[in-house]
């Protein structure tokens, strides 16, 4: 959950020329940070303080080598830091926590659309994540994730290389036991096509069309943070799912409240707008197989602002 600042909401560095050479990193940079913390908000700050670093560093006469190394370093000691601070917020929060959505058009191309790392970023594998101590979630994520070599994420993490091994190994171990097998993610135009049939059916109540798409096991996670309605405990199995989704769905529409498709973290899904053109929702669809697999929708305001004005409609996901 964010830190309670608005994404962008620090000022820029003093110096713009200190970053010279570094913009290059802030995809990757944001990607780590967003991969520990489920915030984007915390993941900007985390970059930002990280590039803070850097200036300071260098107006003391640092000389700094690699950096790439130095960021990623800084980045990722700064994300253990800040899930440490947060673990308490976490276990004290209201219902079904999902991280805050990387939203971009539906064609559009954002981090977490990129094929070597839309899978994970996707809501499912970034809640399977939150299991993981923040040291585990490092090693876990700069290892499996980011491709580095156990020597390059000692030094990150300022472990031994053993230390991490063992660690990545307890770490993929417990992943791997709540990772659900099945067949790899959709195509874009599949999973866009499929996106656009699945919010015409639940819109318009037609529930033999919606369950045709839904898996038998579906799940609807909905993540209201107890600031905007959402079901108290994931919605599972189709019919179930299906009934919420076209309830929610006919009272938002009633609310003036409709879906715009986008990418959501690298998977098919819609921002919901109000009349005002403000955000109420956020759903990605996991899909696989050609049919949903999970569905993860978030209403909570706090994990809204940053893709634009919020609406002051509770929705999708209310019971």
């Amino acid at each position: 959950m964010s830190g309670g600042r608005p994404a962008g909401a620090r000022e820029p560095l003093p110096e713009p020329a200190d970053e010279t050479g570094t913009t290059a990193y802030r995809p990757l940079l944001f990607s780590i940070a967003y991969g520990m913390t489920g915030s984007v908000g915390d993941a900007e700050d985390i970059v930002q303080d990280a590039f803070l670093g850097l200036t300071r560093a260098r107006r003391a006469g640092t000389v700094i080598a690699d950096l790439k190394a130095y960021l990623t370093t800084a980045v990722t000691r700064l994300g253990i830091d800040h899930l440490r601070s947060a673990r308490v917020r976490r276990e004290t929060y209201v219902g079904d926590w999902l991280p805050e959505p990387v939203v971009v058009p539906a064609d559009g191309q954002g981090p977490a659309e990129r094929a070597e790392l839309a899978d994970s970023l996707s809501m499912a594998f970034l809640v399977l994540l939150e299991s993981l101590s923040p040291v585990e979630r490092a090693v876990f994520m700069l290892r499996e994730v980011f491709g580095y070599g156990y020597e390059d994420v000692a030094r990150i993490t300022g472990k031994t290389e053993v230390n991490c091994r063992q660690i990545f190994a307890r770490a993929r171990q417990h992943i791997s036991a709540g990772r659900k097998v099945r067949g790899g993610p959709a195509q874009r135009a599949a999973g866009e096509e499929l996106a656009r049939r699945f919010f015409e059916a639940a819109a318009g109540g037609d529930m033999d069309a919606l369950l045709g798409l839904l898996a038998p096991d579906v799940v609807l996670h909905g993540d209201g943070g107890g600031k905007a309605p959402s079901i108290g405990n994931p919605a599972a199995g189709s019919v179930r799912a299906a009934r919420m989704l076209v309830a929610g769905l006919r009272r938002a529409r009633k609310l003036g409240v409709l879906p715009r498709l986008a990418w959501v973290n690298g998977r098919p899904g819609a921002v919901l707008y109000d009349g005002d053109g403000r955000v109420a929702a956020v759903v990605e669809l996991d899909v696989a197989d050609g049919v949903v697999q999970a569905i993860h929708s978030v209403a909570n305001p706090d994990k809204l602002g940053h893709i634009g004005p919020v609406s002051d409609v509770g929705l999708l996901g209310g019971t």
